[in-house]
């Protein structure tokens, strides 16, 4: 499978935390190659392979569908367009950032700066990281012109299209966490026609962004015994600390946490000691802020754990990562499940 040609087409498309539609339809076709079973319910995208038997465990694979956005809260008398936060939005590089309002059709807006020139010195020196309700896009419509496309609730997203860098990476608006999509997808494909001793369900979970939502509800359902959230985490960069983040083309990172099952973790790195598929440690003290927190205590427990993919600037509209990350985490989750017994 191409990798990256399936990343791109997955994060260039929108799917904004509640409004996911387009890219969960997009996903479930790509999941119909690897199962029969495949449905959209509550929102997330939902396949099943194998024959569930008391006999072996039933593994559950996630990343989240959703990416995060802005939504449209008002329209003012001069045709502007006010909006709030969905999901955790880095407010510093909003301004001037051209985003796409996806009402009745898709329309091109700019959110509004003042140039420096208009600026006075007393406004440089308190300048300031500027509040949501700051924030308002032009499109250079009217009010009465925009009220016939653009609907109270409609969602908005940045207007970047994915590139290729140099060095095998790669940079796009949501690649969290449509790389965690691709590489359960490459997984999938290096499984195909196996006998597996476990049976599967794949969740591309819905509202994750908004605390988790999709995750809980899928899992209360599938009722796994183990589940894995593929998600992204933190690579470094030269303002970061080093030791808190994990290094891009260095593999997955496996997630240890008090949250997590220390198991399910030691097999992880277990599988990647015996395939010599690079991997990294994300050590985290609490919880995730991963849909892992919702799986560990969905029903009466499951054992869950991370696998992340280090990425750069999150929640931007430039996020980095490197395509052998996707490759490597994907051989992870493979070889984890053959072994899964």
């Amino acid at each position: 499978m191409d990798i990256k040609e399936i990343l791109f087409k997955l994060a260039d498309i929108s799917g904004v935390s509640g409004n996911e539609d387009r890219a969960s339809e997009l996903a479930m076709e790509y999941l119909k190659k690897y199962s029969s079973d495949v449905k959209i319910k509550n929102r997330n995208v939902i396949a099943n392979i194998g024959e569930r038997s008391n006999d072996k465990p039933h593994v559950l694979l996630d990343a989240h569908i959703d990416q995060i956005g802005m939504i449209c809260t008002y329209i003012t008398d001069d045709g502007f367009i006010k909006v709030g936060n969905v999901g955790g939005l880095d407010r510093r590089l909003l301004m001037a950032q051209r985003v796409i309002i996806h009402g009745k059709r898709d329309i091109t807006g700019i959110i509004v700066s003042t140039p420096p020139h208009l600026v006075s010195s007393d406004e440089k020196k308190a300048s300031k990281v500027p509040e949501i309700e700051d924030i308002c896009i032009d499109t250079g419509y009217t009010k009465a012109e925009l009220e016939e496309i653009v609907s109270l609730g409609d969602s908005i997203t940045f207007a970047t299209e994915c590139k290729e860098l140099i060095g095998g990476r790669v940079t796009g608006k949501s690649l969290d966490d449509r790389c965690g999509v691709v590489a359960i997808l490459c997984a999938l494909e290096q499984l195909q026609g196996e006998e597996l001793p476990c049976s599967l369900s794949v969740v591309f979970s819905a509202q994750e962004e908004v605390g988790e939502r999709g995750a809980k509800i899928a899992a209360y359902e599938i009722n796994p015994d183990i589940a894995i959230a593929v998600d992204v985490s933190f690579a470094y960069t030269a303002d970061d600390i080093e030791y808190k983040c994990g290094k891009m083309g260095e593999g997955a990172m496996i997630g240890i946490s008090p949250s997590l099952s220390r198991i399910i973790s030691e097999k992880l790195i277990e599988t990647a000691k015996m395939y010599n598929i690079p991997y990294q440690i994300e050590v985290m003290s609490g919880l995730t802020s991963t849909n892992a927190d919702q799986f560990s205590v969905t029903r009466c427990g499951v054992k869950a754990c991370t696998v992340s993919i280090p990425l750069k600037y999150m929640h931007t509209p430039v996020e980095v990562m490197q395509i052998s990350d996707i490759e490597n985490t994907a051989r992870l989750i493979a070889e984890f499940i053959r072994r899964c017994s």
